[in-house]
């Protein structure tokens, strides 16, 4: 039996975490990660205590729901609540993350963004380029690989 790449788990692990998602517009999942360790996890989904999407319709702004708080910033917080150092950690995200939470991924100290689709925002590859963060392009479909 072939086992799953260390990256085709932790995309894996993001899909999971996106079915988690309340916004029906996109459904989108993190995981953190250092040394093959899971640091966090999000997904996109309203302020806590808050109403979501699925129950009251989104709330929409110059053509982006704006009820939602996005997936890599919830890892982010996620970690931050529970005390988790990111430096030097990974972040794998079924869509690459818009030019906020990619500011937010940069300055948590991530190295390394590994996206399932890329998604609008081509400044993040600009950026990222520009201040040495790793972009991996690893798509969504399952691809069996020993490792």
């Amino acid at each position: 039996m072939n086992r799953v790449s260390w990256d085709r788990y932790f995309m894996n692990l993001a899909l999971q975490a996106a079915t988690r998602s309340t916004c029906p517009r996109k459904h989108v999942g993190a995981v953190i990660v250092r040394d093959k360790a899971i640091l966090s996890t999000g997904y996109n989904g309203s302020i806590r205590g808050a109403a979501h999407c699925t129950e009251v319709g989104c709330l929409m702004e110059n053509s982006h729901c704006v009820r939602t708080v996005h997936a890599e910033a919830n890892a982010l917080v996620q970690a931050a609540r529970h005390g988790t150092r990111l430096e030097g950690s990974e972040i794998y995200v079924t869509a690459s993350p818009c030019f906020s939470c990619f500011k937010l991924i940069v300055n948590a100290g991530i190295r390394t963004i590994h996206y399932g689709e890329f998604y609008r925002d081509e400044r993040v590859m600009q950026f990222a380029e520009e201040v040495e963060i790793r972009m991996v392009h690893l798509g969504l479909a399952d691809d069996p690989a020993d490792e």
